[in-house]
């Protein structure tokens, strides 16, 4: 293990391994709060999913729609490295304010306000990760940062449900420190590594025209297809982050701790099997792969609303970590191979909107569910959803005519459209 390990660690450069360092300090503050924000919220301010739900939109709104597509343009445009310090800085500001604000209404506005800058970042760090490596390597790299986030997120929430059971506060306080010192990490040690496109004209563009060049990213049909489709595949997801907590602590009596360690299995799964996964799948046609994650996602998900019992949702829960292996790397490659290099970041910020819609309508819907019907029901609309996208990645493979597995023009393999 130590032989592969030291293997593995020669393939990548010096500043590869810096970034995966100072994005593992950052996940790791990120993962101490998000898993018990929605319990959070229900206790601080005394209000039910549906608030919760509509805390998701307003930040869905601003920090996904808004600050990552100006983060998109701005790291085409002028580089990585400042956009991800902006975005740290807004992130440990984000975290202070949530302990600090008692008010609802006021909570929503200044969380959306600095929402805007704090999602900056993503588009950026994602870009980055393909700047440092050459195109054989990039599957491997990105397997490498979901080890790096799920190393993180084994670790974070076994340290948050201890100690969410004495004070919420100290989650965020944690964060604020870790956020601060990654910046000055990246700061100190990270290099800009924005490539220079020969024949590019982007560094002679205006910024307006640089924002005006996501028009050739939303003509890209296939690439649009693929990222509705996938925003199913979210809606369906994203329960374990935003629901899944309030629904197993306050409807199934299961303990914080007991949440958080369901959350670490899924997390350390990854940790040690998804290289091996991603080795495994390789040569799998990317679109059928992600079809067949779904299909576990929609059994996994669907067995929390049908069970009750700690260790069937155990069970429930290595399904679907078996099925986000298998996906989720196919999910970013399609995004690096088809995006041409000085439109990736953009490329990259559009992706994300396969987040982001979800987040601004998946919590609310479960939010009126759960407040109003059976709880349960949540899962089951979340199974039906996950069929449309199995469905759905069917139909591009068929459709796609093999564009996603054999992508052979431009110097990183992409079909490159005309570029702004």
């Amino acid at each position: 293990m130590l032989s592969r390990f030291s293997k593995t660690y020669k393939r990548f450069s010096k500043d590869f391994w810096l970034l995966m360092v100072s994005s593992f300090m950052d996940m790791l503050g990120g993962s101490l709060i998000f898993p018990f924000f929605s319990l959070y919220l229900t206790q601080k301010f005394d209000v039910g999913m549906t608030e919760v739900g509509t805390m998701f939109l307003v930040w869905a709104l601003t920090s996904g729609l808004i600050g990552n597509t100006v983060g998109g343009a701005l790291a085409d445009k002028f580089g990585r490295k400042t956009n991800i310090i902006f975005g740290l800085i807004a992130s440990a500001l984000s975290a202070l304010m949530m302990v600090l604000i008692d008010d609802l209404i006021v909570f929503y506005i200044v969380i959306g306000l600095i929402g805007i800058f704090e999602d900056i970042a993503g588009p950026a760090r994602n870009a980055m990760i393909a700047d440092l490596v050459p195109d054989d390597l990039r599957g491997d790299a990105y397997g490498i940062h979901r080890v790096v986030f799920n190393l993180a997120v084994t670790i974070g929430p076994a340290i948050g449900g201890y100690m969410a059971t004495r004070s919420f506060e100290m989650l965020f306080y944690a964060d604020v420190v870790l956020s601060l010192l990654v910046a000055l990490f990246v700061f100190k040690f990270l290099p800009e590594t924005k490539p220079e496109v020969s024949g590019s004209p982007l560094h002679e563009q205006t910024l307006a025209k640089t924002f005006v060049g996501y028009k050739k990213v939303f003509k890209d049909k296939l690439f649009i297809a693929f990222i509705l489709v996938s925003a199913f595949s979210t809606l369906m997801y994203f329960n374990m982050n935003s629901s899944m907590s309030v629904y197993l602590v306050n409807y199934r009596g299961l303990s914080p701790e007991q949440f958080g360690f369901i959350l670490t299995i899924n997390a350390g799964m990854v940790v040690l099997l998804q290289i091996l996964f991603t080795r495994m799948t390789a040569k799998w046609k990317p679109l059928l792969a992600i079809a067949i994650g779904n299909v576990l996602y929609v059994v996994g998900f669907t067995m929390y609303g049908i069970f009750d019992s700690f260790t069937i949702y155990i069970i429930a829960m290595v399904i679907i970590t078996i099925g986000e292996m298998i996906c989720a790397p196919k999910e970013k490659m399609i995004v690096v191979n088809i995006a041409p290099e000085d439109m990736r970041a953009r490329y990259m910020a559009i992706s994300n909107y396969a987040w982001i819609l979800p987040i601004a309508i998946g919590p609310l819907g479960a939010g009126v569910i759960m407040d109003n019907f059976d709880p349960r029901y949540v899962w089951y609309l979340a199974g039906l959803i996950g069929i449309l996208a199995v469905v759905g990645n069917i139909i591009l493979h068929f459709r796609a005519d093999g564009r996603f597995e054999s992508m052979t023009n431009g110097k990183n393999g992409a079909i490159v459209p005309e570029k702004y």
